[in-house]
C-alpha cells in the first residue's frame, strides 16, 4: 500500500502543473517528439525536459532517445492508477450527498405535515 501511494503522490505531483498537464494532453492524441511537445510553449527545450523527466518520475509518461531525437509517450497505466483513485473517492462524497438529500427531502416532508 505504502508504494502504491507515493505512486500517486509522484503523479498527482507531476500533474499539479498546467504545462505538465498539456503535455499529458496532448500525448492522450498520441507519441511526440520533445520538439512538438515544445511547439506550444514559450519555454526552452532544457524547462521541457524537466517537465518531462517530472512526469517520468511520476509514471505518466515514458520516453526513448534515438539518436538526437526522443520520443514520449503517455504511460497510460499511471493514468488508471490515478483516476481509479479519483473515483473511488468521488463515488463516497456522491454516496454520502445522496444521503443528505434524502436525508432533507425527509425533513422538509415532516415539516410541512
Amino acid at each position: 500500500m505504502e508504494n502504491h501511494e507515493a505512486r500517486l503522490n509522484l503523479a498527482f505531483t507531476a500533474l499539479a502543473d498546467p504545462t505538465r498537464r498539456a503535455i499529458v494532453a496532448r500525448l492522450c492524441r498520441g507519441d511526440a517528439t520533445v520538439g512538438e511537445l515544445a511547439e506550444p510553449f514559450e519555454i526552452g527545450l532544457p524547462t521541457l525536459l524537466k517537465h518531462i523527466r517530472v512526469l517520468e518520475r511520476g509514471g505518466l509518461v515514458s520516453s526513448e532517445k534515438a539518436g538526437r531525437v526522443r520520443t514520449c509517450s503517455l504511460a497510460p497505466d499511471a493514468l488508471r492508477r490515478t483516476d481509479d483513485w479519483l473515483r473511488s473517492h468521488i463515488a463516497t462524497w456522491e454516496s454520502r450527498l445522496d444521503r443528505l438529500q434524502a436525508h432533507l427531502a425527509r425533513r422538509k416532508k415532516d415539516r410541512t405535515k
